[in-house]
């Protein structure tokens, strides 16, 4: 990884939410992440379909499992 693209980043979002493939979704705090798009993400929740919400703390989520990512907050740190 490396650092300036993650401090890039990290400078356009704080929270991202992903929805993977076979119908999964998550939303958390970007960590970190590879030049294969793997994603650390921590304070992670998964997001069911009954509305029900399970945290799953910190997790890696492989590139080629994310079908879309939005981000849910960004900020501005300058």
């Amino acid at each position: 990884m490396n650092k300036t693209h993650s401090l890039k980043l990290k400078k356009l979002t704080d929270k991202l939410s992903l929805k993977l493939n076979g119908g999964r979704c998550v939303q958390g705090i970007l960590w970190g992440f590879s030049h294969f798009m793997n994603l650390m993400i921590g304070e992670c929740v998964k997001m069911a379909i009954s509305e029900q919400q399970n945290n799953i703390r910190t997790v890696e989520i492989g590139g080629n499992s994310i079908i879309p990512l939005k981000a849910l907050e960004a900020t501005e740190q300058y």
